[in-house]
């Protein structure tokens, strides 16, 4: 089922909204502004104002330019997108160079565009911006103009420092970067995975709405369709003896007969089957829920298990038959011969097992089952692999019903895994509507 759900397109992912980076540019505009003028103006430190200046004044006006240029709301291609954070990284490389390369405390600033392209851009795009930084503090650890000092005093920096203030910077862009970069990825999957979960919870409640559906057209046709019949009864008393009329208003009756006929079933339906087929032994849930997968040459035993006190029912619950249905279905996908579903209850708790005699878990991946888009159980491209977004909605639409789910392998090595669904029995019986 989870193959079945198309991820979004990358380049939709990665689409960065103007607005953000115009306001960071305002920040960085003032911010340049301020540290211009107070080293200028205030420490009276030599300082080349008017290049300076120039140079914020390009951010300024690119700025205003897109501002203009297109609505608040525009998102930028990832392309674009590099293309202003590239213009970001040297304006700032320019600034340092005038006012004393890797010397100047704010040389930490370079590893900024590098950090808001790993949030939103492609990793390649990210590490072009990365290594656009570093080569820039490589060119500017050894070519740029003094630090401005004193008037009439120098300030020289021994090298060791300058390559210290280097490796720090180089590192804090690496590091930096890929933290965001991972962190977003994770938060853009966890999304995506999260939409999908959404979206199969809606189908399954749109499927099971059926029949409240069914109920409501055939109450809204039954009124015209008493009309019609009326009238085509009055009509055959009226034309019965008319061999031109006699047929078809027949045929008028008869048609009307029929789609009372039809709607009677339909009303039937919803009325007999809402009270019933609403509400699911946990047997019955059970047997639903592996009657799809009966048919793919894996044998599902059924092992019910200790029972105390009267079995428990719960109402219908798309999620939950979504979730237990994914956890059989991935059990028989990587199952040799057997599947064993197993159940029990009590005053306390309902639970159920789904075990198998596949390879079970990969100890390196148990501990991250049920995160999105992860690598299918064996590592490899198998029949029953795929990117985990299955199995995280399973998970999650269980838990929001109040479940506690367990992943493990068998007893033995290589023995098969074990998948354990826990709920306590007032939240199953009463609170899964």
């Amino acid at each position: 089922m989870a193959q079945e759900l198309a991820t979004p397109d990358s380049s939709e992912l990665h689409r960065l909204r103007l607005n953000t980076l115009i306001r960071l540019r305002w920040l960085a505009v003032a911010g340049q502004s301020a540290a211009v003028v107070v080293v200028a103006f205030w420490l009276n430190f030599p300082l080349p104002v008017g290049p300076c200046f120039a140079l914020i004044a390009c951010s300024a006006w690119l700025n205003l330019l897109l501002a203009f240029r297109f609505p608040a709301t525009h998102r930028l291609e990832p392309r674009a997108a590099l293309g202003i954070l590239t213009f970001d990284a040297l304006q700032l490389a320019g600034l340092l160079f005038i006012t004393g390369g890797l010397t100047n405390p704010f040389s930490l600033l370079m590893a900024v565009p590098v950090v808001v392209s790993a949030t939103s851009l492609p990793f390649r795009m990210t590490l072009l911006i990365g290594l656009l930084a570093v080569a820039a503090a490589s060119l500017l650890a050894f070519f740029h103009l003094p630090l401005p000092w004193f008037e009439g005093a120098e300030l020289p920096m021994p090298f060791i420092y300058v390559a210290g203030v280097w490796m720090a910077l180089v590192s804090s862009i690496a590091f930096t970067g890929v933290y965001a970069y991972r962190v977003a990825e994770e938060a853009r999957q966890l999304a995506n995975a999260l939409a999908a979960t959404e979206l199969v919870l809606q189908r399954e409640q749109h499927l099971s709405a059926l029949d409240g559906l069914a109920a409501a057209a055939a109450h809204e046709l039954g009124t015209p369709l008493a009309t019609i019949a009326l009238v085509a009864k009055e009509m055959e008393k009226a034309l019965a003896s008319d061999p031109r009329f006699r047929e078809d208003v027949a045929l008028l009756r008869s048609q009307t007969e029929r789609c009372r006929e039809i709607l009677k079933r339909l009303t039937n339906l919803s009325s007999e089957g809402e009270v019933h087929m609403s509400r699911l032994p946990l047997t019955s849930l059970i047997e639903e829920v592996i009657a799809p997968h009966r048919e793919f040459g894996i044998e599902i035993r059924l092992a019910p298990g200790e029972r105390e006190g009267p079995e428990p029912v719960t109402r219908r619950n798309p999620g939950v038959l979504y979730g237990i249905g994914n956890l059989v279905e991935n059990a028989v996908d990587f199952a040799r011969e057997t599947v064993t579903v197993e159940w029990r209850w009590d005053d306390e708790a309902v639970a159920l097992a789904v075990l198998d005699d596949g390879p079970g878990f990969p100890a390196e991946v148990i501990d991250r089952i049920g995160e999105p888009y992860m690598t299918s159980r064996s590592g490899t491209d198998s029949a029953g692999g795929g990117l985990g977004l299955g199995l995280f909605i399973a998970k999650t639409l269980l838990e929001r019903s109040g479940a506690t789910i367990t992943f493990s392998n068998a007893s033995e090595p290589g023995q098969g895994a074990v998948v354990r669904v826990e709920w306590p029995r007032e939240r199953f019986v009463q609170a899964l509507a």
